[in-house]
């Protein structure tokens, strides 16, 4: 019997090379490039008001994206080891900051994002099937919710409530999101290989629906009326936004400002999930010799 795992390429470290380079790219593309990506736009543009400040925003999101893939890359560089943010801000800081991240990214990021991208999933199919979504077609029950804990702020007449919550629903779209990630994580254990086709799959999937949404704007729905309309005034709406009006009563001198960075910050999160810490205080050269990887 021939061993399936001769022919496998082995690293230093003892890893497996399962993983071409076709299959790194659509992992990496399929990280970077959120499931929201197809619905943020709207929300966006309900909080800014313009077309001027919407494309600010995503430029700006894409201005951080490369800065955050720019240095993901330079630090994989100079460390080609397992463990990605790990290994960097162990070497950059110290190990207890790489325990942290480690814990943190198990029992906050990485679980907060698949239940993110579970959410989305149930409410793309809500589309498609109403009472399988988490619209009002799929509510199942529906409780009185949290009022909120008051926090008292010297500059405000009134105290904003915070983790307010009008009413706890539960729908039929959540119990879709659980049985998407208990399916997905079953067929994750069953192998690499296995695994690496269903991110292929849907990543491609997803790059080719942003370019058709891209060319079906650009060629059959091109109007330039519409065109006109929307960059007649680009940039003056945003003061009548509720975002603009929250966010200039909390910061009354920085409310574009704040506006812009915090939707810029959230949505590139979103398509990058940069990690703090992941540029070292050190010069580059130093770093390296620090962390044993070069000479």
């Amino acid at each position: 019997m021939t061993d399936r795992t001769a022919a496998v390429p082995v690293t230093a470290g003892g890893l497996e090379q399962r993983l071409g380079l076709f299959d790194a790219t659509m992992l990496v593309a399929g990280s970077m490039i959120g499931s929201g990506i197809f619905i943020v736009s709207a929300s966006i543009v309900q909080d800014v008001g313009g077309a001027g400040w919407l494309l600010a925003v995503w430029g700006l999101a894409g201005l951080m994206t490369v800065l955050g893939a720019l240095s993901y890359g330079e630090l994989a560089a100079m460390m080609p080891r397992a463990g990605g943010q790990y290994v960097y801000l162990r070497e950059a800081y110290s190990p207890l900051w790489g325990f942290l991240y480690g814990w943190t990214s198990f029992l906050v990021i990485q679980t907060g994002t698949i239940a993110a991208v579970g959410v989305a999933f149930a409410k793309f199919l809500g589309v498609l099937i109403p009472r399988l979504g988490t619209g009002e077609a799929g509510q199942l029950a529906v409780r009185p919710g949290f009022s909120g804990i008051p926090l008292p702020l010297p500059w405000l007449a009134e105290p904003i409530m915070l983790f307010q919550m009008k009413t706890f629903t539960v729908t039929a779209g959540q119990f879709v999101g659980v049985a998407v990630i208990l399916v997905l994580t079953w067929w994750n254990t069953r192998g690499l290989t296995e695994g690496k086709w269903v991110q292929n799959v849907f990543t491609v999937a997803k790059i080719g629906g942003l370019v058709a949404v891209i060319a079906v704007g650009l060629t059959l729905t091109a109007n330039p009326d519409v065109w006109r309309s929307n960059f007649a005034e680009p940039w003056s709406p945003i003061r009548g936004t509720p975002q603009y009006a929250a966010t200039h009563r909390l910061v009354p001198a920085g409310g574009t400002l704040v506006a812009l960075w915090s939707w810029a910050g959230r949505w590139s999160g979103r398509c990058s999930r940069p990690t703090p810490g992941t540029t070292s205080r050190l010069p580059p050269a130093k770093f390296a010799r620090r962390s044993g990887t070069y000479p």
